[in-house]
């Protein structure tokens, strides 16, 4: 995968410069960057090669998408050889205080997801299938400890919410401003919201998902 302007030692301590500047305790995070940074950047590759919108092999760390979903491998990829590393939690702050997203390191993602605007998103420790789309102001969240499960290719737009127990089906697109709560979804459909406050799920027209992933 091309790094667009920096190399691997380039990309390493600019976050490790990050950090410091945000969290200024005199523990120098570059060490721990340094053992996730490989790791991180082949999950990243993978994801980014399956996303229509991104040229296949190429990662920009000013694209803010790219960059939010990049501190998100790396913060889940450090937690998993280091479970105790502050710099799990910094890498998550970091994240939330530049792109606007609450999305902690031990929450599990696909492998391949695409995030359309960050701002906003709130992420719990749902149970995500692969090719997930999330837009902004977007929340996955629990209801009396209870947490979703999400389908394979399901699609958030902006302002849409899961939350409680939820079983979503596969290429379930929840339209914006829709909210899910402590309900199922049959999958294969647009749900949309009712003047009554109920669900509609229709046929989509088209094949949704393809506009989103190479498959």
């Amino acid at each position: 995968m091309q790094l667009q302007g920096m190399d691997r030692v380039g990309l390493r301590d600019y976050v490790t410069r990050q950090l410091e500047h945000f969290f200024p305790d005199g523990q120098a995070p570059g060490p721990s960057v340094d053992i996730a940074l490989d790791k991180a950047l082949q999950r990243l590759q993978h994801c980014i090669a399956h996303v229509k919108a991104w040229h296949p092999d190429r990662f920009d760390y000013l694209h803010s998408s790219q960059y939010a979903t990049f501190l998100y491998f790396l913060a889940n990829s450090l937690w998993q050889v280091d479970p105790d590393a502050r710099a799990c939690t910094k890498l998550f702050l970091l994240n939330k205080a530049l792109n606007g997203i609450d999305l902690f390191y031990e929450i599990e993602l696909p492998p391949v997801f695409f995030i359309g605007h960050s701002v906003g998103i709130v992420l719990s420790k749902a149970r995500y299938g692969n090719f997930l789309v999330l837009y902004q102001n977007t929340t996955v969240g629990r209801n009396h400890g209870i947490y979703p499960e999400l389908g394979e290719g399901v699609v958030l737009y902006p302002n849409s919410a899961v939350i409680g127990r939820c079983n979503v089906g596969p290429r379930s697109y929840i339209g914006q401003g829709v909210s899910v709560i402590n309900r199922d979804l049959p999958g294969h459909s647009c749900v949309f919201q009712a003047e009554a406050g109920d669900l509609l799920c229709r046929e989509p027209k088209h094949d949704i998902l393809d506009d989103f992933f190479r498959f």
